[in-house]
């Protein structure tokens, strides 16, 4: 790689901006679905300065007028190729919320207003290329393009749709973090290959061709589109087979038919060494929006990351609805020390900062190093996760390196502040014996809480998300509030929640309601479970089979059960009563409508349930699996008062973080 420092300042984002350069024509005119924001948390700002180190020419169109190609044309026709991605996130997801309602405003858009990119704005952008340089070479790229390689059911269609080269009809996709395929990309071009030969035999690249002579690695055959179109069964197999072969060491090429055409993956792109990580984040980023956008209120997205910093990629955590897996890998890669202070140094001599770093992180925040030994030679396990059911024997968890880095942050001039927001891994923390590394996190690195996913309680839930057992996150809390003693903090715990993941059913979530009743606790927002392309629970949520074991999976599908799932996390909410009540009625728990404090509803005085009038059988209940105790007692009591007056009405709750009640 060529690792020449380059002039700087903002790539040019018009023919006027070229010229003042002095270009006539660039070689690679790279489209996006976002604003422009020069900054390495963004993939168009990477891949742009990677190819300007390599000594092209990069021309930036952002946010195009999608109703005609008017815009790539003022442009100009790119010397080599047009490269496209939708921006740093699915252009669906970043239109319409996990109950399909179309979203108002977007973080990656100047002032964040919505609107700014198409629906499927990768296929949209491909196609008006096409229609501008109808003999220039497409290349599809980023999150969007990476995770619709290969046939894959759509949400927001709700039907399997085709690899997307199919439908933007490019010449190739770059699927994972491109760095290393654009550049190959690029040589080839330059070199004068056309067609299939310019990525047939590059790594990290998926294409279509018609020939099984065109396939350049050992490859297996996953089930067709059209097998897959008829079949669900076939579909969950074609998920696990591509699954299995997206290890950079072991992983061979994926070959799926569609129609008279193959699509093509090849093996994924053998990860960035440390020294080609220092590389990539050691180019010259502006670490802003471009200044256009300053009238209109800037880029949103850009508050949190701006004085963050990513050390690391890759997450062999393998949750089942996070797309890391599919696109990043699990696999570490890190950068080094120097590389990382160099950044935070660049970031304290900025006029706006503040003295606080906002994050020292990455796809998850405290991993330095691949999961084993045996990764960096032999690959990752297929058929075994690193952290799941319960960490492997041969993690290294050890965080000395990490907590190093931190300490060295930490002594720079100018900081003040050194905090860790992204993705702690708390199963890997668990793991690590050593309080050293959690003792200095909770001193020094957060700010009156700690945010972590255990996304639900249920173990019966978190088998199918690929989380581990409940257990070790109670354990994780009961070790976070014993260092805040030790340290003299009242520093809370923020658990991220998940509803109507698939396998989650409804006796699932009451107890989930129970579980935080029971510690004071309602979360303010909770993620309903969002069918996004390239994941596992995806695959789970479409088929109803896991693919992990080709079983059948409860999947909650209708937006009445989904409804009462996600209500019932949030029981306390006004809005939320007539739901909760109906979804425990349905599950059976009528004993947690009353009046005593392990009741999740408190009866109004103009509503009567039965089950308070009845006279209650001793012990174990029937359904609810629950001992009578006081809670027996206590209804037995109040079963002759009248309904509209309660022997004692609960005290109201602030919605959020309260203090648990002595028992």
């Amino acid at each position: 790689m060529n690792m020449s420092s380059k002039q700087g300042g903002f790539l040019p984002v018009s023919k006027q901006e070229m010229l003042e350069r002095g270009w006539y024509y660039c070689d690679f005119l790279l489209v996006t679905g976002d604003a422009y924001v020069d900054h390495p948390s963004f993939g168009t700002a990477v891949i742009s300065r990677v190819l300007e180190d390599a000594g092209y020419r990069v021309a930036i169109l952002s946010q195009p007028d999608f109703r005609s190609e008017a815009d790539f044309v003022a442009m100009g026709r790119p010397r080599y190729a047009v490269l496209i991605n939708s921006g740093n996130i699915d252009s669906m997801v970043a239109h319409y919320t996990a109950a399909k309602k179309r979203r108002h405003d977007d973080a990656y858009s100047p002032g964040g207003v919505g609107g700014k990119r198409p629906d499927r704005a990768v296929t949209v952008y491909a196609k008006l290329a096409r229609r501008a340089f109808p003999d220039t070479p497409v290349y599809l790229g980023g999150l969007e393009a990476s995770l619709r390689r290969f046939a894959h059911y759509d949400y927001w269609a709700d039907r399997i749709l085709p690899s997307v080269l199919q439908d933007a009809g490019a010449d190739g996709l770059m699927f994972g973090m491109g760095e290393k395929s654009v550049l190959e990309i690029a040589a080839n071009l330059k070199a004068g290959k056309r067609g299939i030969e310019v990525v047939q035999h590059i790594r990290g690249v998926a294409y279509l061709t018609k020939d099984e002579a065109d396939i350049s690695y050992p490859a297996v055959w996953c089930p067709s589109l059209e097998e897959t179109l008829s079949d669900t069964v076939q579909y969950a197999k074609s998920v696990k087979i591509q699954y299995e072969q997206q290890d950079h060491i072991t992983g061979k090429a994926v070959v799926q038919r569609h129609g008279h055409r193959l699509l093509v993956q090849n093996p994924p792109s053998i990860p960035l060494t440390t020294q080609e990580m220092d590389w990539v984040y050691g180019l010259p980023y502006e670490r802003t929006y471009h200044p256009s956008y300053e009238e209109q209120g800037g880029v949103p997205a850009i508050a949190e990351v701006q004085f963050s910093i990513i050390h690391n990629r890759g997450c062999f955590g393998g949750c089942n609805f996070c797309s890391l897996a599919f696109h990043q890998g699990r696999y570490i890669s890190a950068r080094s020390h120097e590389s990382v202070i160099a950044e935070a140094k660049r970031i304290a001599q900025h006029p706006d900062f503040k003295g606080y770093i906002h994050d020292v992180g990455g796809p998850t925040a405290n991993f330095r190093f691949p999961a084993c030994k045996k990764q960096e030679t032999h690959g990752l396990c297929r058929d075994k996760r690193c952290l799941f059911p319960k960490a492997c024997p041969n993690l290294r968890a050890d965080h000395t390196d990490y907590l190093t880095l931190l300490r060295k942050l930490r002594e720079i001039p100018g900081v003040k502040k050194v905090f860790v927001r992204s993705g702690l891994r708390y199963d890997y923390m668990m793991a690590d014996d050593n309080d050293e590394f959690f003792l200095e996190l909770v001193k020094y690195h957060i700010s009156g809480q700690l945010k972590v996913a255990p996304e639900h309680m249920s173990d019966h839930a978190l088998y199918y998300m690929g989380k581990p057992s409940f257990d070790v996150y109670r354990r994780f809390k009961e070790r976070y509030e014993r260092i805040n003693a030790k340290l003299g903090k009242k520093q809370y715990l923020v658990p991220y929640l998940m509803s109507s993941h698939p396998g989650a059913e409804l006796r699932d979530a009451v107890n989930l309601a129970e579980y935080l009743h029971s510690i004071g606790y309602m979360p303010q927002q909770v993620q309903d479970f969002y069918p996004t392309p390239g994941t596992l629970s995806t695959a789970m949520y479409y088929s109803g089979i896991d693919p992990r074991t080709m079983k059948p999976v409860y999947v909650a599908k209708t937006p009445e059960e989904k409804e009462m799932q996600r209500a019932l996390l949030q029981w306390r909410r006004p809005d939320k009563r007539a739901v909760v009540i109906k979804a425990l009625i349905q599950a059976g728990r009528e004993d947690l409508i009353g009046y005593t404090r392990d009741c999740l509803i408190h009866p109004k005085p103009n509503e009567h349930f039965a089950h308070l009038h009845e006279d209650k059988p001793k012990g174990k209940q029937a359904r609810g699996g629950k001992p009578q105790g006081k809670q027996g007692r206590s209804a037995g009591r109040n079963q002759n008062r009248p309904a509209h007056k309660p022997a004692q009405r609960p005290p109201k709750r602030k919605a959020g973080w309260a203090k648990p009640k002595k028992r």
